[in-house]
């Protein structure tokens, strides 16, 4: 047997609303009729009163009731009263509650059918009762004469058919408003569903709940960033992926403009944008980060979809890739320089100048034993000392001198494992990449050193025939590691000091899209490790740049 679908959330609601409405207008229909009739009754009821006590006040019935044929004075005159006023009966009879009046004349002389005790006690009271004429809302007051003697009572009444009469004719308004209003807002309700029904496309409840599930479920799963932003440029809707990427975690974003997330302001201003970005390179504090955004107008919904993939991981292993490719070209060189040594000491020795052979061979073999025995003498931490091998293999193919000033010293164990060596490489490459391309290209053009002006130097400082010189130190206490690059370059001039860090920024000719990139890692990967970096003016008459890693994980672990 097939199960029938269930009611979509639009059906669902209508048909609760349709009986809300319904019975909500039934409520409201009984308590009218309930309080209407309440309010026939007692406006019955004074009505009886008055005409009762404006009878027993009237002094011509006190001189009636002494006459001789008090029935023959009273009957037209109560009946008279009666028409008047709209009431159903007035009885005026004795005190022993025999009639003298009464609507019907063959009843004239009977007794009074009806309690009448506490009249006969001068009270003027009210009961429903149910007499000759039938149920009937009546009032029965004493007469006096005017020596305040109870002479006579009237009874004055109001059938309660006649009220009940009334009662329906107010009913019958009461209940056409009802089945109007009861129209109206089904009318309501439905034209209110039909719109819900088109924006739940006519899914259940349970429906909606499990695609808000999944949703969810999808939303979190997600590594890459997703953020949607309405038509003011507010967050909408943001992942966990994208509040990692942004650095958001442990705020609320949601409800925030663009301009109020903190975020650097080349991010925010492809944020903001209103064109579409694809594939923008930018980077926070901590993360490089790939941007997508791709305006949205669907009915009306406005906004923009943003989408942000994590390329930090990448641009390191690229950092470590140009490393790797950089110690390839120093082997290449040092294997090329290996073997004009070797064809000369061979030539040497063919010539029969052998004491000239082994003093050519010597020499070279003490200048680089010297220079790998200071690197690794000073620099435990073998990753860095390879990587200063390799720089100055690759600075002496350039024509460049890299040195490692004799202050510089890394002890084993020193370095705590949550500074990896690839962050180290990253920072430490890029200086000296950029120290050595400063300093080549200022010796190549052969212009002088400070010629653009260094920060704390002035152009007279340098004499133009300074070497090309790259000096580097590396220093680790207990507490802090120092790098420090400095380069016998054209030095970076005091307003452009916060902009070299700018991605994007490079004093290289072209507009190659890698570039610009390097000294913005340096300071990004300073700053993910709590440290610093500092730009100042070289001795040699370039830039100096100083990056400083507090090294708490090494500090505790020796506590």
């Amino acid at each position: 047997m097939r199960l029938s679908r269930p009611r979509s959330l639009a059906g669902q609601l209508f048909a609760t609303q349709v009986v809300v409405v319904a019975a909500v207008v039934a409520g409201c229909a009984l308590f009218t009729y309930l309080n209407d009739w309440r309010q026939a009754e007692t406006a019955a009821r004074h009505r009886a009163t008055a005409t009762a006590r404006a009878i027993a006040d009237s002094p011509s019935v006190a001189e009636a009731i002494g006459s001789p044929d008090p029935s023959a004075l009273l009957q037209p005159y109560a009946e008279r009263v009666r028409r008047d006023t709209g009431v159903t009966f007035v009885t005026i009879m004795d005190p022993r509650g025999i009639r003298w009046t009464h609507p019907e004349p063959d009843r004239i002389g009977r007794r009074f059918v009806g309690h009448i005790g506490p009249a006969r006690r001068g009270e003027t009271f009210h009961e429903t009762y149910t007499g000759t004429l039938g149920p009937s809302v009546r009032v029965v007051t004493p007469v006096r004469d005017g020596g305040g003697r109870i002479v006579g009572l009237v009874s004055a009444g109001i059938a309660v058919e006649r009220i009940t009469d009334e009662v329906e004719r107010q009913m019958a308004v009461l209940l056409a408003v009802a089945s109007g209003a009861v129209l109206l807002g089904g009318l309501g309700t439905y034209v209110i569903n039909a719109r819900l029904r088109r924006h739940t496309h006519g899914m259940n409840a349970a429906e909606l709940s499990r695609m808000h599930a999944y949703h969810q479920a999808t939303l979190h799963a997600v590594r890459e960033g997703l953020v949607m932003l309405d038509g003011q440029r507010r967050v909408a809707l943001i992942n966990d992926g994208a509040r990692e990427l942004l650095g958001l975690n442990g705020r609320e974003a949601v409800g925030l403009g663009v301009a109020e997330l903190g975020l650097p302001a080349p991010l925010t201003g492809a944020l903001l944008a209103s064109e579409p970005r694809v594939d923008e390179v930018h980077m926070t504090d901590e993360r490089v980060v790939v941007v997508n955004t791709s305006p949205v107008s669907v009915r009306d919904l406005r906004g923009t979809v943003v989408t942000l993939r994590d390329h930090t991981e990448l641009q390191a292993l690229a950092g470590e890739l140009d490393s790797v490719r950089g110690f390839a070209e120093a082997l290449r060189s040092q294997a090329h320089e290996a073997a004009n040594r070797l064809h000369t000491v061979v030539s040497l020795i063919e010539l029969g100048r052998e004491r000239e052979a082994v003093e050519f061979a010597t020499a070279e073999l003490e200048l680089a034993q010297a220079l790998t025995d200071q690197v690794v003498a000073a620099v435990a931490e073998p990753v860095l000392a390879a990587l200063l091998l390799g720089k100055a293999a690759q600075a002496g193919e350039r024509g460049v001198e890299l040195v490692l000033t004799r202050d510089s010293s890394v002890d084993d164990g020193l370095l705590p494992p949550d500074l990896p060596a690839r962050d180290l490489v990253t920072v430490l490459g890029n200086l000296i990449d950029n120290a050595l391309d400063a300093a080549s290209r200022a010796a190549g053009e052969g212009a002088p050193a400070a010629a653009r002006g260094t920060p704390g130097d002035s152009p007279g400082d340098v004499l133009a025939d300074t070497p090309a010189r790259v000096t580097v130190t590396v220093r680790a206490s207990e507490h802090e590691l120092l790098l420090r690059v400095a380069d016998t370059g054209p030095g970076i001039g005091p307003e452009e000091a916060e902009e070299v860090f700018r991605r994007g920024w490079s004093t290289k000719a072209g507009g190659h899209a890698s570039r610009g990139l390097g000294l913005a890692l340096v300071r990004q990967t300073a700053r993910r490790h709590g440290g610093t970096v500092e730009l100042a003016g070289a001795p040699g008459g370039g830039a100096e740049f100083t990056v400083r890693l507090p090294l708490r994980a090494a500090a505790e672990a020796t506590a």
